[in-house]
């Protein structure tokens, strides 16, 4: 599909279409429509065009305003809306689409997408719904589910960054597991290094599963092990660890006095 558009309805706040245009940036989207904008809001130094940011030259600047009919004649079109307060025996506001079950939808579609995103206070009207393709509403606390505009696009467009951004974008994010080998060495450092210590010998089969679990939990790189391991390594061969008395933390707690497993 190709990247989606992003229409503004009925800003009472150039702030919050300036906001929108950023996100835009943030995520991949240029193609910014208003709807009804507030005087003013694509001009230099507006108050939009301080929220923008970086997106102010681009996305704001190449706004087009348009009309909502414009935006249902020319686009597949997802209404954005905080509540739907419905269920499947009505159709204005239901079924709706999660932000990330949106994302698997759009990714799917062969043809030009808009969210459109409506006023701060009541957001898109039914009448407006109606003429809709799909909704989409963000789940949140039943105490208190209204998102304020900028919120709500923001992470609507965070969740649609898959279908806009391409991952060679993106920082590398793979984490690389340290050889098992190193892994090994830095168990039997450590190993050395309770002996250096005199920990007792009672617990030392269950400190090292104990210190096995926690690593392998963490999934610690070559380079995370290589540190550690030197760090065991020269407290181990440390001239004063010998001499120094035993923790009471160490001492046999009450049920541990056998050294039973847990």
């Amino acid at each position: 599909m190709t990247t989606p558009a992003v229409a503004v309805v009925d800003s009472k706040t150039p702030g919050n279409v300036g906001t929108i245009a950023r996100a835009m940036k943030n995520f991949g989207m240029s193609e910014l429509l208003l709807v009804d904008p507030p005087e003013g809001t694509q001009e230099k130094h507006s108050e939009a065009w301080g929220f923008a940011g970086r997106a102010r030259e681009d996305v704001l600047a190449n706004a087009k305003e348009v009309d909502f009919d414009y935006l249902v004649d020319n686009y597949y079109t997802v209404g954005l809306t905080a509540t739907t307060n419905e269920d499947c025996r009505k159709h204005v506001r239901f079924p709706f689409f999660t932000p990330d079950e949106l994302a698997d939808d759009l990714a799917g579609l062969d043809a030009d997408a808009c969210l459109i995103f409506g006023r701060e206070a009541d957001g898109l009207t039914n009448e407006e719904l109606s003429k809709v393709d799909a909704v989409c509403s963000i789940p949140a606390s039943d105490d208190y589910p209204v998102l304020n505009l900028g919120q709500a696009a923001t992470i609507t467009l965070y969740e649609l960054r898959g279908l806009t951004v391409e991952e060679t974008q993106l920082p590398d994010r793979e984490h690389e597991r340290a050889e098992e080998a190193m892994l090994d060495r830095l168990y039997d450092q450590f190993d050395d290094l309770l002996d250096s210590i005199d920990h007792p010998e009672e617990k030392r089969a269950k400190t090292l599963r104990m210190a096995r679990r926690v690593f392998g939990r963490a999934h610690p790189t070559q380079r995370e092990a290589r540190s550690l391991l030197g760090i065991f390594r020269r407290a181990t061969n440390h001239p004063e660890l010998a001499s120094v008395a035993r923790d009471p933390a160490d001492r046999d707690e009450p049920g541990e006095a056998t050294g039973q497993d847990d």
